[in-house]
């Protein structure tokens, strides 16, 4: 071997460990981009949930407001084997009272020991949601604790609707994740109004929105069912039947930084989108996926992007979360940071 060809060996040796290296020190945090394969397209998986969609439009989930209150959203979980920020989302939501918890992808990575701790997590934290707000009168019913209904609605423990409403990620639909997530969650696009009543004897409607953008489009059949009208929240003379909307959704519309990951969003699609929250007088569009703070405001619409609540990207406690408060005084809406203490366990 010639001393020339000895040296071009050596060095692409020596690149090739430099870049193993690099990927080992990379895997310590995890990256919005690192998987960006996904195991399904997006125009499957909205087909997939537009069935649910329609087969379960008469189940529809109808939220219950008396007056102000309050939801949190948090982004960017990746549970693993420990799944500790998630449990304290849960538990932060349950006990401040806040109506909903809402989660904007990334949720695991994708394992099925991984999805199966996530499940386990969840149906713990619907019992003790359970435990808190209903009464059991028996066997298999309960009443909700301090209901002004008479008499209570009476309900099964499986009629009970725990509110933690996730929408899916690209982290979520890599490998097997589309079949692990929807296993679970069921439809990667969907829509669930709050009924509140006032205090003055008047009644307001809000409308939350959950649209799949995991791989970074919504696709040609999300985008044709929203021109239809399918999330349309308007009575037939144009106005508006909601007093607020809100928007939750993986990627992020915004680039928070110059150096930061742009949105993923083919330009035309992300007018369209600019357009269509607009038209649909969105209040708020809260996003995650970029693992970086970030807040503006475009054409009379708010864009919240949240920070990873994921331990491996964000292991001392910190603001990882947000509560919006929604108060019936329409100048008085307002969202804060909540902090997070958890800190993963020492290996």
């Amino acid at each position: 071997m010639s001393g020339n060809m000895k040296t071009k060996v050596i060095l692409l040796l020596a690149l090739v460990c430099l870049a193993a290296s690099s990927c080992v020190k990379l895997r310590e945090k995890i990256s919005p981009t690192d998987i960006i394969i996904a195991g399904t397209a997006v125009e499957d998986r909205i087909k997939m949930s537009e069935i649910f969609y329609l087969n379960h439009y008469n189940d529809k989930v109808w939220l219950v407001a008396e007056g102000d209150y309050s939801f949190l959203v948090g982004a960017d979980s990746h549970v693993t084997t420990d799944p500790g920020r998630m449990d304290e989302m849960l538990a932060i939501g349950l006990r401040d009272k806040d109506l909903f918890y809402a989660h904007l992808g990334d949720i695991a990575d994708t394992k099925a020991e991984y999805y199966a701790t996530l499940d386990s997590l969840l149906w713990y934290a619907k019992w003790r949601y359970v435990e808190a707000n209903y009464e059991q009168i028996n066997d298999y019913e309960y009443i909700e604790k301090d209901s002004k209904l008479v008499p209570p609605p009476v309900y099964t423990y499986n009629d009970i609707v725990y509110p933690f409403f996730p929408v899916v990620g690209n982290h979520d639909i890599t490998r097997n994740g589309w079949a692990l997530w929807s296993n679970i969650f069921h439809s990667s696009f969907y829509e669930i109004d709050v009924i509140d009543f006032l205090d003055n004897g008047e009644i307001a409607f809000d409308h939350l929105i959950f649209l799949d953008s995991a791989s970074g489009t919504l696709g040609k059949t999300q985008i044709d069912l929203i021109k239809r009208g399918i999330l349309n929240g308007k009575y037939d003379d144009g106005t508006s039947a909601y007093r607020y909307t809100f928007v939750f959704t993986h990627t992020n519309i915004f680039r928070p930084q110059f150096n930061e990951f742009a949105s993923t969003f083919p330009r035309e699609e992300t007018f369209f989108l600019l357009d269509q929250f607009e038209d649909w007088n969105v209040t708020c569009v809260f996003c995650g996926h970029v693992h970086t703070w970030d807040e503006r405001n475009f054409n009379s619409v708010h864009y919240l992007t949240l920070d990873a609540m994921c331990e491996a990207n964000n292991p001392e406690p910190g603001d990882y979360l947000v509560r919006v408060n929604v108060t019936q005084d329409p100048l008085m809406l307002e969202w804060k940071p909540v902090h997070m203490n958890y800190t993963p366990k020492k290996k």
